[in-house]
């Protein structure tokens, strides 16, 4: 058994050292990992653009949940007097900044859906009948879109009056946006500007249709969720509910400081996060994924 796991082992190590001559791939992992992890930054950034926090970077929001979850161990462990708890306690303080600009996430992504539709018919309006240039188009929309829309087609269109160029001005959109919809929608008034045509009304018209019906049935969704969801709240309630009770009756702040008492603490707490991530992943509707986006902002120079 030795002598294999020793063949093994020398049989890893030539496979990393060639594989890093050949082809330049570093770390222990059998392959490269450079994709995965831009993946995932893009992904986390994605994620903060959506929920508003286009200016913050993922390090950043990482140290905020760093440093609640300490503040909440702390207090837990002031209460509870063990260290299982409070580092229980520590994780949900830490996640309360996930679960806050999730929700704020998922509204502004509900109300971006909501005023799609609208927004594509109104430029369809502008560049049809009332004759607009596509961006002047774009951005007098932007003006009429919800307000935390707005700031994503405000500094689109400073980006078009300085350097007058649609590309990098549709990638501002979209990233500050970072939605599925938004990237479709730059897509095809970009190409519509560079390559003309008069397809620009019907696939308008076609995106806003596909928009409606996915909007609505989004809502048929919500709608035949709607007791389940506040049924998911008492997930919550009842069981931290019990053990404040449990603190205020006779010798129970004591039994929570035994061990056993700090086991079933952390055991409840976990059990309690475990079902309401359950049912929220079981309730939870398709995303749309993102088809259009770049690494980077594109660099061509000003036309």
């Amino acid at each position: 058994m030795t002598a294999f796991l020793l063949t093994t082992a020398g049989a890893y190590g030539v496979w990393l050292l060639y594989t890093e001559i050949a082809c330049g791939w570093r770390g222990i992992a059998p392959g490269p990992r450079l994709v995965r992890h831009r993946r995932s930054r893009r992904s986390a950034a994605d994620w903060l653009a959506q929920a508003g926090l286009v200016d913050v970077a993922p390090a950043e929001f990482a140290a905020v949940v760093a440093s609640l979850f300490v503040v909440g161990a702390v207090v837990a462990f002031a209460l509870f007097g063990g260290l299982l708890p409070a580092v229980t306690a520590g994780g949900f303080c830490g996640a309360l900044p996930v679960a806050s600009y999730r929700a704020r996430r998922d509204r502004r992504r509900a109300d971006a859906r909501e005023a799609w539709p609208r927004l594509i018919e109104e430029m369809r309006l502008l560049t049809g009948s009332l004759g607009r240039s596509i961006p002047q188009a774009l951005f007098e929309v932007g003006r009429s879109a919800p307000a935390e829309m707005q700031p994503a087609f405000a500094a689109a269109e400073r980006e078009w009056r300085i350097s007058t160029d649609f590309e990098r001005t549709a990638t501002v959109l979209k990233d500050r946006l970072a939605d599925p919809c938004a990237d479709a929608v730059c897509e095809t008034l970009l190409v519509a500007h560079e390559v003309g045509g008069s397809e620009l009304d019907r696939r308008l018209a076609a995106l806003a249709e596909d928009r409606r019906h996915d909007l609505q049935g989004r809502k048929d969704g919500l709608a035949k969720q709607a007791g389940v969801r506040f049924a998911r709240r008492f997930v919550l309630v009842v069981p931290l509910g019990m053990s404040l009770a449990g603190l205020s009756i006779g010798t129970g702040r004591a039994a929570y400081q035994t061990p056993m008492g700090q086991v079933l603490v952390a055991v409840g707490l976990v059990s309690i996060a475990g079902c309401w991530m359950w049912a929220g992943r079981l309730m939870r509707l398709p995303e749309e994924q993102r088809v259009f986006r770049q690494d980077a902002a594109r660099t061509k120079a000003p036309a």
